[in-house]
């Protein structure tokens, strides 16, 4: 029942936005090793399915791998994941890097559980000035999809576009460490982040990503967004078919 609930919670994020809510990206920082972290894990589901104060909360779970040495490897760890909550430490002054942590268009930082915070951030972000996306699966073949992306924001602001393959839903037992004995549920998993593309208040080009074994359903996440960690201007989802 809650694998069926999950997936009801993601599938309605991916819908396509309504007349004048404006699309949101919330990123999650965080672990299967971390006993704090189930609940921002079952808040991000939640907020996915939310439609409040103009936006539509597009989710990604990025699962940080400095917990792996404490007892449980998480297996949808990454490095990469590490390194991109890093940046935002630093481009949002934090002292540290922490699980869980929740920041919302690349702007306001968020405890992950605080429900509270996470749709003030969600509400704040979107009455910021935003771009547009439009992105689309060309073709499939050899286990890659080609997407077709055209986007535009800020006119005179440098961007990166960025990729991102993400699970529709994932469920693990945890066998040891902090969250031993649990199963955890988690929405819009991050398997792969890449930077597609750039350009200054426009970008118009096709991109390649490599589904590997990402099980269905999946989604991609394609965003623009400031280097170094900075505003994300525009995003939107699309089904991978």
């Amino acid at each position: 029942m809650m694998a069926r609930s999950l997936l009801a919670l993601t599938l309605v994020g991916l819908a396509g936005p309504a007349r004048g809510e404006v699309p949101v990206l919330v990123e999650l920082f965080t672990s299967e090793g971390c006993s704090s972290c189930p609940p921002a894990d079952a808040l991000l589901a939640r907020l996915a399915q939310e439609r409040a104060g103009g936006a539509r909360p597009i989710a990604l779970s990025e699962h940080v791998d400095y917990w792996d040495d404490l007892g449980w490897r998480d297996g949808f760890s990454s490095p990469a994941f590490t390194r991109r909550q890093e940046t935002y430490v630093h481009r949002l002054r934090l002292s540290a890097p922490y699980t869980p942590q929740l920041v919302v268009a690349g702007r306001i930082n968020a405890l992950g559980s605080d429900a509270r915070a996470a749709r003030a951030a969600i509400a704040a972000a979107a009455r910021e000035p935003a771009g547009r996306i439009d992105a689309r699966v060309v073709a499939r073949a050899a286990g890659a999809l080609t997407v077709e992306i055209e986007a535009s924001w800020n006119g005179g602001v440098a961007g990166d576009v960025l990729l991102a393959l993400a699970q529709d839903r994932a469920t693990t037992r945890v066998a040891r460490g902090e969250n031993e004995g649990r199963t955890l549920e988690h929405v819009s998993v991050a398997r792969s982040l890449s930077v597609v593309g750039s350009g200054v208040g426009a970008f118009s080009g096709r991109a390649t990503v490599r589904l590997g074994d990402v099980p269905a359903p999946a989604h991609l996440v394609v965003f623009v967004q400031e280097r170094d960690g900075g505003p994300v201007h525009a995003v939107t989802s699309i089904a991978v078919p």
